[in-house]
């Protein structure tokens, strides 16, 4: 959605490497924020967009207006059931069923062979993962590893809403990750005391307004959402976090797999 950062440039340069042509999108897209969410604030540079991603390496930009995307008479919505449903689905209504119609939109316009999302946003990756394979979309969906601050804050284009301390203090949800984490690579693999571990972090943090912070398996589904103790979790298992701070809504996630190193760009 613009105000591009780091982040946004690795994944241009991944693209870069492993393509003829990149096409980067930046677009605003106001159907997936909700009603009292900061569509109208939320941060807007095209000329310093324009510049990082010449300089990344993006062959083309397309930055449309909202009434080329939702024209006059535009009543279609892409659902994925399921997967989108827990933790940001619950938290923001309507969100992913945005995030689903406006990339299915963009592929379908510039017809690429891969796309390459970061894995910041892993619950939105996953839905778009399931959306190209239950719909035939011949695209192939590239996950890369979320880009980090030096304290481990993962970087996002909302970060600019905070100051330089508040960003610092923001760095408890990684520190909070990085405890369930290393809870289960030592061997802890109940599921409520994995979220336990990160909890215990974020409660020292009081301007830490937590939504959620859930352990969940490949299908983000599988986890004590469903109050239950799991003795054995999924190889490939997540802990993912949101939280308000000084108002402003972030997210992380980690794997949790017992090999893993998680260093601070991890």
């Amino acid at each position: 959605m613009g105000y591009l950062h780091e982040g946004h440039a690795t994944l241009i340069r991944q693209a870069r490497q492993a393509c003829d042509v990149v096409v980067l999108s930046i677009f605003v897209n106001p159907l997936q924020f909700g009603p009292k969410e900061d569509l109208a604030k939320y941060p807007r540079d095209l000329e310093r967009d324009l510049r990082v991603a010449a300089g990344a390496g993006v062959d083309a930009v397309f930055f449309p207006e909202v009434e080329t995307m939702y024209p006059p008479g535009f009543d279609t919505r892409v659902v994925v059931s399921g997967v989108s449903e827990p933790l940001d689905g619950a938290a923001r209504p309507g969100h992913f069923v945005g995030v689903a119609t406006v990339v299915l939109k963009l592929l379908n316009l510039v017809q690429p062979g891969r796309v390459f999302l970061g894995e910041k946003d892993w619950q939105q990756l996953a839905v778009l993962r399931r959306m190209v394979t239950d719909l035939n979309v011949p695209v192939e969906v590239v996950g890369v590893p979320t880009v980090r601050e030096t304290s481990g804050l993962a970087m996002s284009s909302r970060n600019s809403y905070l100051t330089a301390p508040q960003k610092e203090r923001a760095t408890v949800l990684h520190r909070a990750l990085r405890s369930v984490q290393a809870a289960y690579a030592g061997g802890e693999r109940r599921t409520l005391a994995l979220r336990q571990a990160g909890l215990d972090v974020l409660a020292h943090e009081p301007d830490a307004e937590v939504e959620y912070l859930e352990v969940v398996g490949a299908d983000l589904l599988s986890s004590d959402m469903l109050e239950r103790e799991r003795e054995d979790n999924d190889p490939m298992t997540r802990v993912l976090v949101a939280a308000r701070m000084y108002g402003v809504r972030l997210i992380d996630n980690l794997p949790l797999d017992p090999g893993a190193t998680i260093g601070a760009g991890a």
